[in-house]
């Protein structure tokens, strides 16, 4: 079965260049409303292990389909309208968070991202002016700007699909390594090839590996970086208390020690290899390989 023309529309978003003016603006305000570190990582869902928003989303869609259903339901008016109202108003730390997450994604992903985004504001709007005329009153027309609001944020649903599982926002870009790295020991390089304290890329068994030498201790974890692929070799070091590699694309900083995400983006760690040393050449092994 062939996919639906939709798609082909939703692709061409992808490489609309017309919105990066608007991503641009809407990146910076939201880089200037969200500048604590703290506040940020909480919002990527770094405490989680994976983004908070697809979680967040699930109240207000919740309470929207509730309501839909319970407004084709007579004497259920009452109950709908409370369903609209907690859908708006949890709607607004859902969309912090996604925004948060939005800011640090790839041109293509904050293009579709941003009609995704716009789309669930307009939804939101929508539901407002539902409860307005509720209020007044005038249920008939309060049912249908609920309903268009549904219809609305189901076709921004769709966008966030997209988002998601054809353009990997939000996912763990190194999930596939311990699947494809093969089982036991593996030659690294001779120790006396590897350069103090200097971040470094190798190869072993098809796959790119970020090193690091200290001494006669040596460090491993992938090199893709679970946020969006980013090459670590390529970011820098820093001391946090333990030996840290910053991310060059997005800054999502991870501990050499242990692979452990220190700071979003990024909410998933980085794979981390064992090592040894044997007759001055080293060897890694990822634990949980194959």
């Amino acid at each position: 079965m062939k996919p639906l023309p939709l798609l082909n529309l939703v692709s061409r978003l992808e490489d609309s260049l017309w919105l990066d003016p608007l991503v641009a603006g809407v990146k910076g305000t939201v880089n200037s409303i969200v500048r604590f570190p703290w506040l940020r990582d909480v919002l990527h869902g770094v405490p989680l292990g994976h983004p908070v928003h697809p979680l967040g989303v699930q109240i207000p869609m919740g309470a929207w389909t509730s309501a839909a259903i319970l407004d084709a339901v007579p004497g259920s008016d009452r109950a709908a309208g409370i369903l609209i109202g907690v859908g708006a108003v949890t709607a607004v730390p859902s969309a912090i968070a996604g925004f948060t997450d939005w800011s640090e994604l790839h041109e293509q992903q904050q293009r579709v991202g941003l009609v995704h985004a716009a789309g669930n504001l307009a939804a939101t709007g929508l539901y407002v002016a539902s409860l307005v005329e509720r209020s007044r009153g005038r249920q008939q027309r309060g049912k249908l700007l609920g309903y268009l609001g549904f219809a609305t944020v189901a076709a921004a649903g769709f966008l966030g699909g997209h988002l998601t599982y054809r353009l990997a926002a939000g996912v763990n870009h190194s999930e596939d390594v311990p699947h494809r790295f093969p089982v036991g020991w593996h030659a690294l390089a001779p120790l006396d090839e590897l350069v103090e304290g200097k971040l470094e890329r190798k190869m072993v068994a098809g796959m790119p590996l970020l090193v690091l030498r200290r001494g006669e201790r040596v460090h491993v974890l992938s090199d893709v970086c679970s946020h969006l692929s980013g090459p670590l070799h390529e970011g820098k070091l820093e001391e946090r208390g333990e030996p840290c590699v910053v991310c060059p694309w997005h800054g999502s900083v991870f501990s050499l020690h242990s692979g452990e995400v220190m700071g979003g983006p990024a909410t998933a760690g980085q794979p981390r290899f064992s090592t040894r040393i044997e007759n001055g050449l080293v060897e890694v092994s990822l634990p949980g390989a194959g």
